[in-house]
């Protein structure tokens, strides 16, 4: 049996659905904030019946129900009663069905349909953009994978609970951390003070970490990545633009066995190290770590992956590093620009993903010698908009002459600048040049 041609179909719709979820509100007029929960205007494919839930929103709004008078007249004022067919179409409407009962029953129809049509005009999108050779497929992708997440958030429907839904959860809650003895409800960073101030890097948040070079943004980062997917098994994504992945792998064995960086290097390990290494070797194997090394990294390569990381292996948890590698599509912007645009995308992709994002920043050269402040983030002050937790990495340079001595110990501190939701002050760190490592100050003293 031959198939009818694509562009010959009509579009998924449900007309005696539409005119049964309107009937239904006009028997019931109360009903139109649980319909609210799955519908908008849009959602309608019959203009007709687009037009009178239009309406009856616009009655909602003004504080008035709807009813076969009500709406009609307000059909009357917004210019398409005729359009609709008249009253006379207004009053079949609640000859459709018998009563309200089953309201949310034909809104969900609704819905489906809408949504279903909204992923056939994806597609036919999708087909278009194949054909046309000055688009590339990477973008293609990337397009079609954003709009599909955008699809799937819409469809999940605004809701509401009681306090007697919400309170046995919210004890429960409190008698984990209260076993657990932690205060934190996102990813951990492993470091006290800070998640007393956090309560862990948060789902959806944009994070970023700034610092002049050889500080050690770097080496934060992966601390925080190893305590993260090493420590508490949370699966977490590193993606290195700076580094190869084999290095990264050479500094997380050296900070997580204790054994100084340069013998790792170099191969001059002592045979009573093997031990160490083989115990800390088989902690890391069982890590879900995943690690993205990829040099002048695309932001459309960058989010597909994010993507794909999430749905594939359960990522919670990005560490990018760092923020200005990342190269934008569009080299023709000027640089503030592409740094704009990158970052509200990875603000964007944050909230998509339901994920913290962590992206490392260099600083300007005016940081240098100060404690830094947030107008001295590079090339965009976009940066400072859009995240949602800035942190620094700050000490005296004078301090780094005791990088001479690589088994010294230098006090660096962590400036939480910027919190958008809890308070800002400042963390002591304790910076081991020797295994690339920070830890708490307090285990070394002061």
């Amino acid at each position: 049996m031959a198939q009818t041609p694509l562009k010959d179909k009509v579009p998924p719709h449900d007309a005696e659905a539409e005119q049964a979820a309107l009937g239904a509100i006009l028997l019931d007029p109360d009903a139109v904030p649980l319909v609210l929960r799955f519908l908008r205007p849009d959602d309608f494919y019959v203009n007709a019946n687009r037009s009178c839930f239009a309406a009856i929103v616009s009655l909602y709004e003004k504080g008035q129900k709807a009813d076969l008078i009500t709406l009609t007249d307000e059909l009357r004022l917004m210019g398409e009663l005729d359009r609709v067919g008249g009253p006379a179409y207004v009053a079949r409407l609640t000859d459709v069905v018998p009563s309200s009962a089953n309201v949310e029953y034909y809104a969900r129809i609704v819905q489906e349909q809408s949504v279903r049509r909204a992923l056939l005009k994806l597609a036919q999108k999708v087909s278009a953009e194949v054909f046309e050779d000055s688009v590339e497929s990477v973008s293609i992708l990337d397009s079609a994978q954003g709009r599909i997440f955008e699809l799937s958030e819409h469809r999940q429907t605004v809701t509401y609970r009681s306090v007697k839904e919400l309170l046995p959860e919210t004890i429960k809650t409190i008698e984990r951390l209260a076993k657990s003895k932690t205060a934190y409800t996102g990813v951990p960073s492993g470091f006290a003070d800070l998640d007393a101030m956090t309560s862990g890097f948060q789902p959806s948040e944009f994070i970023v970490i700034g610092a002049r070079p050889s500080v050690g943004k770097t080496a934060f980062a992966l601390t925080l990545a190893s305590r993260a997917s090493i420590d508490h098994k949370i699966p977490t994504a590193f993606f290195s633009l700076e580094m190869a992945d084999m290095a990264i792998m050479q500094r997380l064995v050296s900070s997580e066995a204790r054994i100084a960086s340069e013998k790792i290097r170099t191969g001059l390990i002592k045979p009573s190290d093997f031990q160490s290494l083989m115990d800390t070797a088989g902690r890391i194997y069982e890590a879900p770590l995943f690690i993205v090394d990829m040099p002048n990294m695309k932001l459309l390569d960058l989010r597909t992956m994010a993507r794909r990381l999430a749905t594939e292996k359960g990522v919670k948890i990005i560490f990018v590093d760092y923020l200005t590698l990342i190269t934008h599509e569009n080299s023709d912007l000027p640089r503030w620009e592409q740094i704009s645009s990158i970052s509200r995308s990875l603000k964007a992709l944050a909230r998509e993903l339901r994920i913290p994002i962590v992206a490392l920043s260099q600083l300007k050269r005016e940081a240098e010698g100060k404690q830094p402040t947030m107008a001295d983030l590079r090339e965009s002050g976009s940066i400072e908009q859009d995240a949602d937790l800035i942190l620094f990495l700050h000490r005296d340079r004078e301090i780094d002459k005791k990088k001479e001595d690589r088994s010294s110990v230098i006090e660096t501190q962590l400036i939480v600048a910027k919190q958008r939701n809890g308070p800002v002050g400042m963390v002591d760190l304790a910076f081991l040049p020797s295994y690339t490592r920070f830890e708490a100050l307090e285990k070394h003293g002061r």
